[in-house]
């Protein structure tokens, strides 16, 4: 194959390989008109610009009120026995969390590509003596489709979301209890952005709420008869915010001498922002507190640094057509002025492509024969199980991580080869028969269909506080 003036790679049948489909051609973008295009990559969303650039725009929880007392929907309220936790959005509005009942709505990325990010979060809680139901009867979010191919139509979007949360709301009668016993949270930030933009257009057009009605009877997914949309779309950064300090007092590592690095998620920030906490004890209110807060709470530095508003390089179009920009990006535009300029620990994020993509890409900076760049990258949950004493084999589960870590794990007081030489024998242990740990009960993953079979939820409680 060879090169030609042409984007992509000619084959000996005279075949141009560009990375898209055949239906793909070149835009021919002037470079100004290139940058206008991708000029998101670099958009500040923080308190400051927003409030003295921008117009404000509606909060659609009115409209959502206004529907359900008109008899169109039901909303799926945070109650009481959710013991929800208030917190600021860029606005000034109020944002209710439920900090207990939680129904884990899982990610298709961190389940197959960073196991240790769940783990985590599921750890903290079971520290925390926390309530929540981790089952399997739910499906992705189809936004990889939506962002990744364009093919995807908002019904099929909004069809999905209100599924699953359906599901979240009927979940708790396997258990004998209420319906809406069980609150969702989302793991990924595509999942919660994907989600809070598909409500906006479910509360703001009635001809979308009708054909979406009419999918969800087929399902036997409607709440007598109405479509049943959640009072807030909650993800799971939002939650460990809330809670920071309650995770401070089960800290048993000193970080004081961490230099961090946050990498904020275009698709927990920038999509619908107005929804996104804005805290006055994180960076003066101005950025996005989510990730920061809890880094801070723990003692360690972050460290601000150029790029800070940037995108990871993931995109989902580049990271499928062109991939090449999502590893350049990540390198040039994150890893590398993290490294340089900031002189960084450890890089934390709230995503899961985000993660993947600043954790996988490292080997493209040794590709020119440089020495590289390398920079421990996880999520805030990883980070927050890690300096309360969870295992950095068998629960953060680094191992799955390609960026180094030993280091991190050095500076942090972990005796990291004991800890490997600890986990080895644990996976050689289950090779020859041995049962695994378990963090949570297996039978109560499953509440429908085939192995189902009802079992009373029993709820560990906290220690005693010493």
């Amino acid at each position: 194959m060879k090169s030609t003036g042409e984007p992509g790679v000619v084959g000996e049948n005279g075949e141009r390989f560009t990375g898209h489909g055949s239906e793909w051609r070149p835009t021919q973008l002037s470079p100004t008109e290139a940058q206008l295009a991708t000029s998101w990559v670099e958009q500040k969303i923080d308190r400051r610009s927003m409030l003295t650039s921008k117009d404000r725009v509606q909060d659609v929880r009115d409209a959502m009120w206004e529907l359900e007392k008109d008899g169109q929907i039901v909303v799926h309220r945070i109650t009481d026995a959710h013991k929800p936790r208030m917190a600021k959005t860029l606005y000034g509005w109020d944002k209710k969390i439920p900090t207990n009942q939680l129904w884990h709505h899982k990610s298709c990325g961190q389940c197959g590509n960073i196991p240790g990010y769940p783990v985590s979060l599921l750890w903290l809680q079971n520290k925390l003596g926390i309530s929540y139901l981790d089952e399997t009867d739910q499906t992705s979010c189809t936004a990889w489709n939506y962002h990744g191919s364009g093919i995807g139509n908002i019904e099929s979007l909004a069809a999905v979301f209100l599924r699953n949360f359906h599901q979240a709301y009927v979940s708790a009668k396997a258990l004998g209890l209420d319906p809406g016993h069980f609150y969702p949270l989302v793991h990924c930030g595509t999942s919660f952005g994907n989600y809070k933009e598909v409500r906006q257009y479910l509360l703001l057009s009635s001809k979308l709420r009708e054909s979406v009605t009419k999918i969800l009877g087929k399902l036997g997914r409607l709440v007598d008869g109405k479509l049943l949309i959640p009072e807030e779309v909650v993800h799971y950064s939002e939650w460990l915010h809330v809670m920071r300090r309650d995770v401070q007092n089960h800290q048993v590592l000193d970080c004081s001498n961490i230099r961090a690095t946050i990498h904020p998620a275009c698709h927990v920030y920038k999509m619908v922002p107005q929804d996104v906490i804005y805290d006055d004890e994180v960076l003066d209110g101005n950025r996005v507190a989510v990730s920061t807060g809890i880094v801070q709470a723990l003692g360690a530095n972050v460290i601000d640094y150029k790029t800070w508003y940037d995108c990871c390089g993931f995109g989902f179009r580049h990271i499928i057509s062109e991939r090449e920009f999502t590893r350049s990006f990540a390198i040039d535009r994150k890893i590398k002025v993290a490294v340089q300029e900031a002189k960084s620990d450890v890089m934390i994020g709230h995503d899961t492509g985000c993660i993947t993509t600043l954790d996988k890409n490292q080997w493209i900076s040794k590709a020119k024969g440089g020495a590289g760049y390398e920079l421990p990258v996880m999520a805030d949950c990883q980070f927050a199980a890690l300096v309360c004493g969870a295992d950095p084999y068998r629960i953060v589960q680094t191992h799955w991580h390609a960026s180094p870590i030993e280091q991190l794990l050095e500076k942090l007081g972990v005796d990291w080869r004991a800890k490997k030489a600890d986990f080895e024998a644990y996976v050689e242990g289950i090779k020859q028969g041995a049962t695994p740990e378990q963090l949570y009960d297996p039978r109560l993953r499953i509440t429908s269909g085939p192995g189902f079979q009802p079992i009373r939820r029993e709820v560990i409680p906290p220690p005693p506080a010493e």
